[in-house]
């Protein structure tokens, strides 16, 4: 488990970005695969996430996760749900203690949440077109909904694909284009022609920078790159394989 600075210092938060390792998955899910919409063993996703939720002092029915949909719609969680009455979103934020709010990545950005001063968490998947769309900036609003304060909010982003191994066309780059010309610089060279390179984790910091919160810190770990710790799903597809895990990252206010 990786944890950020930015919220370590939060005395009412516990949170974590969960890598792959430590779980009782098999195979190409080896081994903490907390993705329900997976094709792996039911039973051992099950027993991946009730050992995410104890680690941060919960019992597992305290963790809730959306079905995600690469939106920029946010959900208010005021008390746990199941995975089958679980929502379609991409973001949750809660000021009710006790509640692990968790997003699933596997080169998505997760973006965990806190307000420095009130009992405010929020946590983030953010793709490309969650992050384009405007997911991060409302979970900030959502926060304030509930008595954050923005320049109090501390975000911290997640393991995801780095610029380094995210290669995209040029249709995906012209819609960052259409959307604000000043995109251009999140994307570099590729060697194979048409094709650019996308610096998702620079590109969410900035997003999130813009939105005047008070800290914001990013873990720099490449989902793609790094093989041993990470879910990928871009790997998963270069290497032909059927299926991929997908790790967690999740933030919970303590008790009172």
């Amino acid at each position: 488990m990786l944890t950020a600075k930015p919220l370590e210092v939060v005395p009412h938060v516990r949170h974590g970005f969960f890598t792959r390792e430590g779980g009782a998955s098999k195979g190409i899910y080896a081994s903490l695969n907390c993705g329900l919409g997976s094709n792996d063993d039911r039973e051992a996703v099950l027993k991946n996430r009730a050992s995410v939720a104890r680690s941060l002092g919960v019992e597992p029915e305290s963790l809730v996760t959306v079905h995600q949909i690469h939106s920029a719609d946010v959900v208010e969680v005021a008390a746990p749900w199941t995975w089958e009455e679980a929502p379609q979103a991409d973001a949750m934020v809660t000021a009710a203690s006790g509640i692990v709010l968790g997003v699933l990545a596997a080169d998505c950005a997760p973006v965990l949440f806190a307000d420095k001063k009130a009992r405010v968490v929020g946590a983030a998947h953010a793709g490309w077109k969650g992050a384009l769309t405007g997911i991060m900036e409302a979970t900030i609003e959502a926060m304030e909904k509930l008595g954050a304060t923005r320049g109090n909010i501390a975000a911290a982003i997640g393991p995801c694909i780095s610029r380094e191994a995210y290669e995209v066309g040029a249709e995906f780059r012209m819609r960052f284009l259409d959307a604000d010309a000043e995109n251009a610089k999140w994307f570099g060279t590729s060697e194979k022609p048409g094709h650019f390179m996308f610096d998702l984790p620079g590109y969410a910091e900035a997003r999130l920078h813009a939105a005047d919160i008070g800290a914001v810190a990013v873990l720099g770990h490449c989902t793609y790159r790094e093989r041993a710790r990470f879910y990928s799903y871009r790997r998963a597809t270069h290497r032909n394989e059927p299926d991929y895990g997908r790790q967690i990252s999740a933030i919970v206010l303590r008790p009172e």
